[in-house]
């Protein structure tokens, strides 16, 4: 479906005697499309997605899809149908075509990683994407298509900007406006090559998207002879999230990390090269006491549900230092900074109550710590849980650390190993 278009020149009367052929900008340079012509040309290959509640038989939301066969299969993200897999009694999901009128959809596969799904539509589909590597270069003009808000298909213009450097797996940089509801269209090139799905977006141009080659092989996973959907898409998550945190986690705090000095501590930072770590201070004479603080985290996060993620992993050291304050009202700002309740909030629906326990331990050296781990598990994926581990180094009357380390979606080896270790890089300088 690739479209080639030859350059044309141009002749061009000239002020001065005599005349001259102009030459293009550069030798071989394509004219640039239309947007219009791109929305005219592409636009039946893509349709809306709705998940109805079906007690109610009203739209609990929609999405994007896009046609990538005749028969009918369309791509679209994971997120648009989750709530059909988590809650499969109580949500059915439609595709509606040009005319408005919806059709039942299938749910046969899923990437949850990747945030990816397939549908069987069992609409004949003669206009449709042919999947395929195209290899666009930053700063290339893109066209993201989909549904924002439930105003009806539009169209965005973007660029390129490659891959995001902090992810485990790729996760390509679009600067456009993808807005909510745009989640599963696709962006395209003007010749109507698939360069990724619409994914997220952090407002201001900053969008992002699954590339094509994770589309790619999930489609051809539902095209292999043999293909039968999962008869349990809760147990496939779970077998994918499983999978995905085992190799995500693997080699964290394993050898020698980065160690870095934050008041009159030394801890482990950026213990992975897609962490981004940021730090910062607050001092003042009215203060009398000085705080310091170093986070890390990455960009990866695996959706699970509204209020769920998976991947998620975080570091934040704070190092308080005393400039003034006597020993008791130290210890009290100490005490209540340690207090301080970070453990994520979640729906009963999907995660258990979170669960604590507090004890005194000793890092490596002998550091003496008072330390609390809270985990809750994930209610539909068993065996996957959540943790906060916080430790508050003891000793000092005038100097403390507050230190946590936050797991989402992982399993208990992974966090009883990955504690371990973390507890063993939290020292005196």
């Amino acid at each position: 479906m690739r479209r080639a278009v030859g350059a044309v020149g141009a002749l061009m009367l000239l002020a001065s005697p005599g005349l001259m052929a102009q030459q293009p900008e550069a030798e071989g340079a394509l004219p640039k499309i239309a947007t219009s012509t791109v929305f005219a040309r592409y636009s039946d290959h893509i349709l809306k997605i709705q998940v109805m509640e079906t007690a109610s038989n009203a739209k609990a939301s929609i999405g994007t899809g896009f046609f990538v066969s005749a028969d009918g299969l369309m791509v679209t993200n994971f997120h648009v149908i989750a709530e059909r897999i988590h809650e499969p009694d109580n949500y059915r999901v439609e595709v509606v075509d040009r005319d408005g009128t919806a059709h039942a959809a299938e749910v046969v596969a899923l990437d949850v990683v990747h945030d990816l799904a397939v549908l069987r539509t069992g609409m004949a589909s003669p206009r449709f994407f042919t999947l395929g590597s195209t290899a666009p270069r930053q700063g290339d003009r893109l066209y993201s298509l989909g549904h924002p808000s439930d105003l009806g298909l539009s169209i965005v213009e973007g660029t390129y900007n490659g891959n995001l450097r902090h992810t485990l797996y790729p996760k390509i940089h679009f600067t456009g406006s993808i807005n909510p509801g745009m989640s599963g269209g696709p962006t395209i090139t003007e010749g109507g090559r698939v360069v990724g799905v619409n994914v997220s977006t952090m407002g201001e141009q900053r969008s992002f998207l699954v590339p094509e080659a994770q589309v790619s092989a999930l489609v051809a996973s539902v095209r292999a002879p043999g293909f039968t959907p999962p008869s349990d898409f809760l147990a496939e998550m779970t077998a994918q999230l499983t999978d995905y945190q085992r190799e995500y986690l693997n080699a964290l705090f394993e050898g020698e990390d980065k160690m870095v000095e934050v008041g009159a501590f030394r801890v482990v930072t950026e213990p992975a090269a897609v962490f981004r770590c940021w730090g910062g201070a607050e001092r003042g004479e009215d203060l009398r006491y000085e705080q310091l603080w170093h986070r890390c985290a990455t960009d990866d996060e695996v959706f699970i549900a509204g209020d769920q993620s998976s991947g998620v992993v975080s570091i934040v050291h704070e190092a308080l230092e005393s400039k003034g304050l006597n020993a008791i009202r130290f210890a009290k700002l100490y005490s209540d900074r340690f207090a301080n309740d970070n453990t994520p909030s979640g729906d009963e629906k999907h995660v258990t109550p979170w669960k604590c326990s507090t004890r005194n331990v000793a890092a490596a050296g002998g550091t003496p710590m008072r330390a609390v781990l809270c985990l809750r598990a994930l209610k539909k994926l068993e065996g996957l849980y959540d943790a906060v581990l916080k430790v508050a180094v003891l000793g000092n009357g005038g100097n403390g650390l507050v230190s946590t380390l936050t797991l989402a979606g992982a399993s208990f080896d992974n966090i009883e190993r990955l504690t371990a270790r973390y507890l063993e890089r939290v020292s005196w300088r």
